[in-house]
């Protein structure tokens, strides 16, 4: 052994060993001040750039308002007729009245009487007597008579518009119909049951299709066989029936009875029973994307730091197909839009005198013919429809294309 080789190596420099020390913290005083963008925070800020869906977005906003406060809008009534004067009016400006205040004064002047009986009585009249006054309200007041079965808040803000209107209405601005109602009213008030039923169902759709078949992707094999042939066997039923039986059903006396008691009434049950048999779709899609991506290095890593399949499903994999989600939403949306008015025109689904935009195109339909063509009948509810899945689609695609992960930061 020579003696360079015998001789111990030098001890490593201070100063360089100082100064890596000094980059490291650099280094770490960067990271800490750098913050992350989340999926959604970057979705939202692509999102922004796209004028098309942003528009879509305040249209739909603009449209869900109006038909929030239609009874706080000075709307006609939407079930009022009057075949003498008002049939198959053109859209015109001329001036429109309710006397709703004259209504309301002479409704409250009729039940006064009944009013001074419930402040001397007692015991088992008492409650007669209030059974009595709360039929009259049901039945006689001029909310009751002039919008069919107003619920709570439609009441509060109907009181609420004749406090800023009072009688002063919107003129027909788009005709009335073969019975004399007024077209923009019926709109408005359709809307509410059109985009109601429209959005729960999806929701209900999404909640059970995207939980199902993103369970059935992961978890794979015998589980993922049962489950798919689950989905097959009810893909094999007819929605038309299962809806049919459904509603038959529930509109048998004692359980209607039941669900009336509990303020469940035919409408509520319709959005529920279509959201319930349109979730088979959404399974499917969502379970195959789930495949695609269950092998992926995230999944790895985060089965490597235990996560449970649970955490893995709801926060990783689903998050991961929110963009082909909201795409086939998009199209769910106007579907039961349009099954809704296949089964108003059937009878099973919306009955008059509720109404709602797809009611209302079948009722325009039928009263054309070839000696009249009477256009603001199917016009004006079919262009209001049109625009609501045209600007649903406007927002699906920027939104499909806001949510893809792979275009995160771009």
């Amino acid at each position: 052994m020579t003696a360079s080789q015998s001789q111990p190596q030098p001890a490593s420099n201070p100063t360089a060993a100082e100064s890596d020390e000094q980059r490291y913290e650099r280094l770490l005083a960067e990271a800490s001040t750098i913050r992350g963008v989340s999926l959604w925070q970057d979705a939202w800020r692509r999102l922004r750039r796209n004028w098309m869906a942003i528009g879509s977005l305040a249209l739909l906003i603009a449209m869900a308002l109006t038909v929030l406060l239609t009874p706080a809008l000075p709307l006609q009534s939407p079930i009022l007729t009057d075949l003498d004067h008002r049939q198959f009016e053109p859209p015109n400006t001329r001036p429109a009245r309710l006397d709703l205040r004259q209504r309301l004064a002479e409704f409250e002047s009729d039940v006064r009487p009944l009013r001074e009986q419930l402040r001397t009585a007692s015991g088992a009249e008492l409650t007669e007597l209030r059974k009595q006054l709360s039929a009259r309200y049901a039945v006689e007041h001029p909310f009751q008579k002039l919008w069919h079965k107003p619920d709570w808040l439609s009441r509060q803000l109907l009181t609420l518009r004749v406090a800023l209107f009072g009688d002063w209405c919107i003129p027909s601005l788009c005709g009335t119909d073969q019975l004399g109602r007024d077209m923009l009213a019926r709109i408005c008030w359709g809307g509410r049951v059109s985009l109601v039923v429209g959005i729960v169902a999806t929701l209900v759709s999404l909640v059970i299709g995207v939980s199902y078949g993103a369970t059935a992707g992961y978890l794979g094999g015998l589980a993922d066989s049962l489950m798919m042939r689950i989905v097959d066997v009810l893909y094999s039923v007819p929605f038309i029936f299962v809806v049919i039986f459904l509603i038959t059903i529930l509109g048998q006396g004692d359980i209607k009875a039941w669900l009336d008691r509990h303020g469940i009434n035919q409408i509520t049950i319709f959005y529920f029973v279509i959201g319930a048999i349109y979730w088979l779709t959404m399974s499917r899609v969502v379970r195959g994307q789930v495949i695609s991506l269950k092998n992926e290095q995230f999944v790895e890593a985060a089965r490597t730091i235990g996560a449970s399949s649970r955490r893995i499903i709801f926060r990783h994999l689903i998050p991961n197909v929110m963009g082909v989600v909201i795409v086939y939403l998009t199209l769910t949306i106007p579907a039961v839009m349009m099954f809704e008015a296949f089964l108003s025109f059937l009878g099973l689904g919306v009955s008059p005198p509720d109404v709602s935009w797809g009611l209302l195109v079948n009722d325009g339909i039928q009263v054309i013919t070839r000696v009249r063509i009477y256009w603001w009948l199917v016009l004006f509810p079919g262009l209001t429809l049109a625009l609501t899945l045209f600007a649903l689609n406007f927002l699906g695609d920027g939104l499909r294309d806001a949510l893809d992960p792979k275009m995160k930061n771009r």
